[in-house]
């Protein structure tokens, strides 16, 4: 790492630190009282939120399994299902301290490195997969975009998230047929593979023959990523339960899509500060008090990354001892007689 490198990541950890200082004064919240809030969260209300928290685990690994079965060659062998679901906590915990996306992409790619086609796996499966979590979450702006313009609540959120979840299904087909005519264009498939520019354009005419541009892949890809945001939703609201705050389940649901957006611009070390006063801002715009949305976006950044790091601990012990079994119980094969067996 050069010091220029050292620099930037530096000056970004400063920032998420001065946005969250300016936070805290801004709202005139006592830190000391929220650090007394976490306190008296109870074991059963933590409980939970690692058990969703796994959940929203488990259906990154779902993407990423359903991208990577595409991506990869014959040569290439696959992750277990326990080893890509420890590879993506590890890759959430990662991303506590670094940018979400870079944090997952470098754990994907280590955790690829011996099964083949680590970068085409692991970096490209990964944005590919995440590319579907923008696209579903920029149709539920939307609905919160329509709910606070006619001052809806509940009702209106909820009535057009879900019309535009179904419509977002239901142009998954046209969208991808639309891209395949795209790619087969001459532009394309003629392109002087010597320059970047066409080295790009075929390695897009490739994508035609690829298997990623399926129609029940992208469903697929969007169905979960529906199922990743509601319980994204699901973890905030529990949060607020476990501290006591009374915050409506809509309001983090009308919210949660435009914390999503910055979330992949974000430039300090896991979005701190800027998801903060993302969340503070739009629950704000949907009714709730200031001091109130930054008194749990604070709790919540904590106890999130508290489930996030006991999820990935568990799952890198798991496979540890796994492995330790698996090798046991070959090496007494190796050693033991048929007569023995």
């Amino acid at each position: 790492m050069t010091w220029r490198r050292v620099l930037l990541s530096l000056l970004s950890a400063a920032l998420g630190l001065l946005l969250i200082v300016a936070l805290v004064e801004f709202s005139k919240i006592d830190w000391r009282a929220t650090l007394l809030q976490l306190r008296s969260v109870s074991w059963m209300s933590f409980g939970a939120l690692v058990v969703l928290n796994a959940l929203l685990i488990l259906f990154s690994t779902l993407k990423w399994r359903s991208v990577d079965a595409v991506l990869r060659r014959s040569s290439d062998s696959t992750p277990s299902r326990a080893a890509a679901f420890a590879i993506t906590s590890i890759g959430m915990a990662i991303g506590l301290v670094l940018p979400v996306q870079v944090g997952m992409t470098i754990a994907r790619t280590l955790g690829t490195y011996f099964h083949g086609g680590a970068f085409r796996r692991g970096t490209a499966g990964t944005l590919l997969e995440q590319s579907f979590d923008l696209l579903i979450v920029a149709f539920l702006a939307i609905a919160s975009t329509l709910t606070w313009l006619t001052k809806g609540e509940a009702l209106v959120w909820f009535s057009s998230a879900g019309a535009l979840t179904l419509l977002a299904l239901l142009l998954a087909g046209p969208l991808i047929e639309a891209a395949r005519n795209f790619t087969a264009l001459d532009r394309f498939q003629n392109a002087n593979p010597h320059t970047r520019f066409g080295k790009l354009l075929r390695g897009l005419a490739e994508l035609r023959h690829s298997g990623l541009l399926n129609t029940g892949l992208a469903r697929r890809l969007l169905a979960l990523s529906a199922l990743r945001f509601t319980v994204i939703v699901l973890m905030s609201y529990q949060t607020a339960q476990a501290i006591g705050s009374a915050i409506p389940l809509w309001q983090f649901a009308a919210a949660v899509p435009f914390v999503v957006v910055v979330t992949v611009v974000a430039v300090t070390p896991g979005g701190v500060g800027i998801n903060e006063l993302t969340s503070v801002t739009a629950l704000k715009v949907f009714g709730t008090p200031v001091f109130a949305a930054a008194d749990w976006a604070l709790a919540n950044r904590l106890l999130v990354m508290a489930s996030c790091f006991v999820i990935a601990g568990l799952a890198a012990v798991f496979l540890l001892v796994r492995k330790l079994l698996l090798s046991k119980t070959g090496e007494w094969n190796r050693n033991s007689s048929p007569k023995e067996i």
